[in-house]
């Protein structure tokens, strides 16, 4: 039996990916990763979060404004393109990833490109988690008090987004079933039902 199980979930906006990955967390009694991600990455660089915030899952979007005009929490106002960039950012963020990996404990993580970062590690099961539209644009809806058209644009902005995101660091196309493990639809199975699939995929890795 396998000592322990690495699991990371990507998703597309709005399809539960989120809820899901901390439901399964808390069925398998194990640490569960997603904003905690960057404040693990802030913690270990010394740097703000609100550096790591700004960069969540995006290439370039909002940086340069929030790198030219400094931080008054790191005391510093003038620009830092060297140690404050894109790359380097995610460089922190990725060591971060594998801090927090190397405490040997099973784990979840959502997002920030984990499957790549960690796909060298044998205890890895990763995920995809995709759902249709229309679901996705009534929970974007109910969730930022939009309507859907706005909802509808909201979805294919972060869409867009995590898209570019991931093929700029892994040369891989995000939500492309090959990229991972597996890939679910939720909306076949729903919140719970998709969590008792994934439970029992890792529960049978373990196993193996």
């Amino acid at each position: 039996m396998k000592k322990r199980a690495i699991i990371t979930i990507g998703r597309q906006f709005g399809s539960g990916g989120r809820l899901i990955g901390r439901q399964l967390a808390g069925e398998l009694s194990m640490a569960y990763y997603d904003k905690e991600l960057l404040a693990a990455a802030a913690k270990e660089s010394g740097l703000c979060d609100e550096i790591f915030e700004k960069a969540d899952e995006r290439t370039s979007s909002g940086l340069p404004y929030v790198f030219s005009v400094g931080f008054p929490a790191l005391g510093v106002y003038t620009p830092y393109p060297d140690i404050l960039s894109n790359e380097r950012l995610f460089l922190l963020q990725s060591n971060a990833i594998r801090s927090i990996v190397d405490k040997g404990e099973s784990c979840v993580l959502v997002g920030r490109c984990a499957d790549y970062v960690l796909r060298d590690n044998p205890d890895l099961v990763s995920f995809f988690i995709h759902n249709k539209p229309e679901n996705r644009i009534k929970a974007i809806a109910e969730r930022h008090g939009v309507s859907s058209g706005e909802a509808k644009e909201i979805m294919r902005k972060a869409d867009k987004s995590r898209a570019a995101y991931y093929k700029y660091y892994t040369d891989k196309e995000w939500g492309m079933a090959s990229s991972y493990h597996f890939a679910i639809d939720a909306s076949l199975l729903g919140v719970d039902g998709t969590v008792a699939l994934m439970k029992a995929i890792v529960e049978s890795a373990l196993n193996s």
